[in-house]
C-alpha cells in the first residue's frame, strides 16, 4: 500500500485527487509511458512533442549544455506535456552539472575533506538553486555510496568517503540544500557501491557485505536518510547476495524483488520512488533478455526505468510483459502513482497551472554567481590534504629548488595539454625554472639496441635511462608528480602506469633517495599504492583552477593545510606511510 500522506510524499487531499485523477484517466499506454525517463539529446520540439506527448514518459534528463540553451529546451518540454515531467540531472557536485555555466565544488569527496558537512550542504543548495534556475525538480544527487574498495575505478572522489557517520552527515547536509529549492533528491546507488572494486557499467558488481555487516553501514546510511524524508531511491546493477533469495543472489539490485521490495521497501520502510540506475549499463544488460528486463524491473519494485537502448522498442518491450503477465497492470498503476505522487509532492501540478514549471530567464543570473563560487573557492582551500611528508620538504621555494621537472599523468599525454600548462605557469609564476616531461614518447624492448635513425626523442629517453647518478642529480632540484587520473565510467583500473621499460627512466620516481619528489593527486587519493616512495604526497580531489591556486599557497607556505582524508590514502598498507 502506498501512504500518500505519510513520508516523503506528505500530500494534502487535493493533491491526491489530482493523482487519483490523474491515474483514472490515463490509458494503459499512457501509464507505461509514465515509467520511463530517457535521455535528453535534442532540443528539437518535434522530437519532444513525440517524447512528452505520443509516448508520455515522467521525465527526461540532460547532460550539461549552456544554461540558456537548457532552460528553453525545459520549457518547451513542459509546455508540450500533458502530465508535468520530472527534469533530472547528475547535479552531485554543483551546477556544472546541468549548465556549463554552473558553480563546482570539485568532487563530493572535496566537500567530505573540509571536515564541515555545512559544505556538503552549500554544494546541494548550489547545485539545486542553479538547477532549479534551469526548470530542474529532480537532482541524482547526492551519492551516499561507501568508498571501502579503493581500487574501485567509480566510486572514490564521487563519494563522502568511508566513514558511515561522514556520508551521513554529508548526504543529510545536501538533502537539506536540494529541499530549500523544491528539488527531490535521489539517493544512490542502492544497495551500496564501493565494496567490489569493479564497475556496474560495465557487468553487474557485487556488495558482498553479510548482512550484519550491510545493516552497520549502507543500511545505516539508507534508513537515516530515508527517515529524513529522501523522496527517491536509484537502485543500481549491484548484487547483494546477502539479502537476496538464492535464484536472485547475483541479479542486479535493479531486476531483484528481494533488494527492491523486500529490502528497500520491506525492510527500510521506503515509500517513495523507485528508480533504476541508466538500463544501458552492462550491469543491467547481461541479466536477462532486454524485452523481459524491462518488464522485469518495474514487476520487482522499480517505478522508472532510467534511459534506455532504444526507447521505442522499451516502450514495446513494456506494454508486451503486461499483456503477457511478465508484470501486472496494478504495478504499473502502483508506480504510476508513486510517480504522480512525486510530482504532486513538488508542487508540478500547481506550477502548471500558472505556468510557472520553468523560471524566467533572468532567474539565470544565480548560475555561477559570486556567492557560490565564493563558497566553492572556500570549499577547495580548506579541502587539500596533505597526507605525508616525512622528508620535511614544505616549504618549497624557488631558492631550494629553482629547477623543477614537472610530470603531469593523466589520459592526454601531450605537453601541451591545457592541465599541463597550467601547472607549469603556476610553477614558473613563482619563479622556478620548468622542465615538463613528454609522456607522448616511450622506449620498448625494441629499442634498446643500436637502431639507425632513432628519433632524438628516444635518444634522449635512452640516455636518461643509464645516465650517472651524478649527472641525474645535477638536471633538476625537484621532481613534481601531478597524477590527474579522474574518474570515469566504463574504467576497469586507476592504477599508475609507469612509462618506463625496466622500471628505467626518469618516469618511474625511482630517483626519490637522489632528488627530492612530491606527487600531487588532483583526482584519485590513493596513489600511494602505486608510489610508496613518494615522501610529500597531497590529495587535492579535483584539478580545477580552484583547486589549483590554493594548493600551490601551501606548496609554497602562504596557507595551511588544513583538509582531512575522508578515506585512507595509505591504503591499509604500512609501507605507503613512510
Amino acid at each position: 500500500m502506498i501512504d500518500l500522506k505519510a513520508k516523503p510524499f506528505f500530500l494534502h487531499d487535493e493533491d491526491i485527487r489530482w493523482v487519483e485523477e490523474t491515474l483514472t484517466s490515463m490509458t494503459l499506454e499512457q501509464k507505461a509511458g509514465q515509467v520511463f525517463c530517457p535521455m535528453g539529446f535534442s532540443a528539437d520540439p518535434g522530437l519532444l512533442r513525440h517524447l512528452v506527448n505520443d509516448i508520455g514518459v515522467g521525465g527526461m534528463m540532460y547532460r550539461p549544455g549552456f544554461a540558456a540553451e537548457i532552460q528553453d529546451t525545459h520549457r518547451t518540454i513542459q509546455s508540450l506535456a500533458k502530465i508535468p515531467l520530472l527534469l533530472a540531472a547528475n547535479t552531485e557536485r554543483g551546477g556544472d552539472g546541468l549548465a556549463f555555466e554552473g558553480t563546482s565544488f570539485g568532487q563530493p569527496m572535496a566537500a567530505a575533506a573540509t571536515n564541515d558537512p555545512e559544505n556538503a550542504y552549500r554544494m546541494g543548495y548550489t547545485a539545486c538553486t542553479e538547477g532549479a534556475a534551469l526548470g530542474l525538480n529532480w537532482s541524482f544527487a547526492p551519492i551516499v555510496d561507501i568508498n571501502y574498495e579503493f581500487h574501485n575505478p567509480i566510486t572514490n572522489v564521487r563519494t563522502f568517503g568511508s566513514d558511515v557517520e561522514r556520508v551521513i552527515a554529508c548526504g543529510s547536509a545536501y538533502m537539506r540544500g536540494a529541499r530549500e529549492n523544491g528539488v527531490a533528491v535521489s539517493i544512490k546507488h542502492f544497495p551500496g557501491d564501493g565494496v567490489d572494486e569493479r564497475d556496474q557499467h560495465i557487468l553487474t558488481s557485487v556488495n558482498s557485505l553479510s548482512r550484519e555487516e550491510w545493516d552497520e553501514s549502507f543500511g545505516k546510511v539508507y534508513s537515516t536518510l530515508i527517515e529524513q524524508g529522501a523522496e527517491t531511491v536509484m537502485v543500481g546493477h549491484i548484487a547483494l547476495p546477502a539479502y537476496a533469495s538464492e535464484e536472485e543472489r547475483y541479479l542486479p539490485a535493479s531486476l531483484s524483488s528481494s533488494i527492491m521490495t523486500g529490502l528497500l521497501r520491506d525492510k527500510l520502510g521506503f515509500n517513495g520512488l523507485i528508480s533504476t540506475d541508466a538500463t544501458p549499463m552492462v550491469g543491467f544488460t547481461t541479466a536477462m533478455p532486454r524485452e523481459k528486463a524491462i518488464p522485469t524491473a518495474i514487476a520487482a519494485g522499480a517505478d522508472m526505468i532510467l534511459f534506455n537502448k532504444d526507447l521505442e522498442e522499451d516502450y514495446r518491450f513494456l506494454l508486451s510483459g503486461l499483456e503477457n503477465g511478465l508484470v501486472t497492470e496494478e504495478r504499473l498503476n502502483e508506480a504510476v502513482t508513486r510517480i504522480l505522487a512525486t510530482k504532486a509532492a513538488l508542487g508540478l501540478h500547481k506550477k502548471q497551472k500558472t505556468g510557472t514549471l520553468v523560471p524566467e530567464q533572468e532567474a539565470l543570473s544565480v548560475v555561477g554567481c559570486e556567492k557560490h563560487r565564493a563558497w566553492a573557492k572556500e570549499v577547495a582551500d580548506k579541502a587539500v590534504t596533505l597526507v605525508k611528508d616525512t622528508q620535511g620538504l614544505l616549504p618549497i621555494s624557488k631558492e631550494k629548488f629553482r629547477r623543477v621537472y614537472l610530470n603531469v599523468i593523466q589520459k592526454d599525454m601531450s605537453p601541451d595539454n591545457p592541465v599541463v600548462q597550467a601547472w607549469k605557469e603556476l610553477f614558473e609564476k613563482e619563479g622556478f625554472a620548468v622542465t615538463v616531461r613528454d609522456r607522448r614518447v616511450s622506449i620498448t624492448v625494441q629499442d634498446m639496441g643500436d637502431i639507425p635513425g632513432m628519433s632524438d626523442e628516444k635518444k634522449a629517453l635512452m640516455h636518461e635511462m643509464y645516465r650517472p647518478i651524478g649527472e641525474a642529480r645535477e638536471a633538476y632540484d625537484l621532481y613534481v608528480y601531478i597524477c590527474n587520473m579522474e574518474n570515469a565510467s566504463n574504467n576497469t583500473t586507476l592504477r599508475l602506469n609507469w612509462n618506463v621499460a625496466f622500471g628505467l627512466g626518469d618516469d618511474a620516481p625511482w630517483f626519490v633517495s637522489e632528488v627530492p619528489a612530491l606527487m600531487i593527486s588532483t583526482a584519485y587519493p590513493y596513489h600511494l599504492f602505486d608510489a610508496p616512495m613518494l615522501r610529500t604526497y597531497i590529495n587535492a580531489y579535483a584539478g580545477t583552477a580552484d583547486f589549483r591556486e590554493p594548493v600551490m599557497d601551501k606548496l609554497m607556505g602562504r596557507s595551511a593545510f588544513t583538509g582531512v582524508s575522508p578515506v585512507d590514502p595509505f591504503c591499509g598498507r604500512e609501507d605507503t606511510k613512510q
